[in-house]
């Protein structure tokens, strides 16, 4: 990748419109994933001095800013205290220490990379986005868009409410993308499930949601039927690391896992 300019705003409102003057302009984050790019970019809008490293501990929810760090993340004790603590169980198992010191998590969600491991349990924990010009949105919804994002995501919300949760990497090395990961969440709101590396980016398994969520009661027969569903209403591909059945078969084991643990019908898995 080739950099022709940097460029350091004075604030989000000045960063936001050096972003509009051009499709060649890009904004930096961490730059971990954007450096192993072949591009050229004429001017790359540096987020680094606008104190978007933070995590807040407000009465109803947790907020990330947008260049925490995911070593922040997972070390932190506010986050750790979320979902049984999935966030950091996921950030602590990519790549290496070095790397994590580097990546921030804006960047990763804005990326909507397919081997993302933080999409996946952020989808599960109903995360928002607060965006300077769109305001907030789902992480869902933000998901859902198609195209370049030409807007700066300020900070990831997620709301404090009781509840339980469950992650899984599935990698062939240590120090591997994953072949499959999973996260299933409870609340008392119902369950949600979603999972990555397909080796797209991770989705919410809507239809199995529903079925949960709409039973009054839940049974290891409903669970089995529930990870099938879950497996079936997703479209799963080949790449060198494992083969869209393979895929397949792992996310029904793994959501099935995840549901008996979060129903304390199993030991951890």
């Amino acid at each position: 990748m080739k950099i022709k300019s940097v460029y350091k705003p004075a604030s989000l409102e000045d960063a936001y419109q050096e972003l509009l003057k051009s499709s060649k302009h890009v904004l930096m984050a961490g730059g971990a994933w954007l450096r192993l790019s072949n591009r050229t970019v004429e001017k790359a809008i540096d987020l680094g001095c606008l104190d978007l490293a933070f995590i807040n501990d407000t009465a109803e929810a947790v907020e990330i800013g947008s260049m925490t760090t995911l070593k922040a993340v997972e070390d932190s004790e506010i986050v750790s205290g979320l979902y049984d603590g999935i966030l950091p169980a996921a950030l602590s198992q990519i790549v290496g220490i070095g790397l994590r010191n580097v990546v921030t998590i804006g960047g990763n969600v804005v990326a909507r990379h397919g081997f993302s491991d933080i999409i996946t349990p952020l989808l599960a924990m109903n995360a928002q986005l607060k965006f300077y010009d769109k305001g907030l949105l789902s992480l869902h919804e933000y998901l859902e868009t198609r195209g370049k994002t030409t807007d700066i995501l300020e900070k990831i919300i997620i709301a404090k409410v009781p509840s339980r949760g469950y992650f899984k990497k599935v990698r062939k090395t240590a120090l591997d993308f994953a072949v499959i990961n999973v996260a299933v969440t409870k609340t008392e709101a119902g369950f949600n499930i979603s999972v990555g590396s397909r080796p797209s980016v991770g989705m919410l398994c809507e239809t199995a949601m529903a079925l949960l969520n709409k039973a009054s009661n839940i049974d290891e027969n409903l669970v089995d039927k529930a990870a099938r569903c879950a497996a079936d209403s997703l479209k799963f591909s080949d790449n060198h690391r494992g083969s869209g059945d393979y895929r397949r078969t792992l996310t029904e084991v793994y959501v099935k896992r995840g549901l008996l643990q979060l129903l304390d019908l199993e030991e951890k898995a």
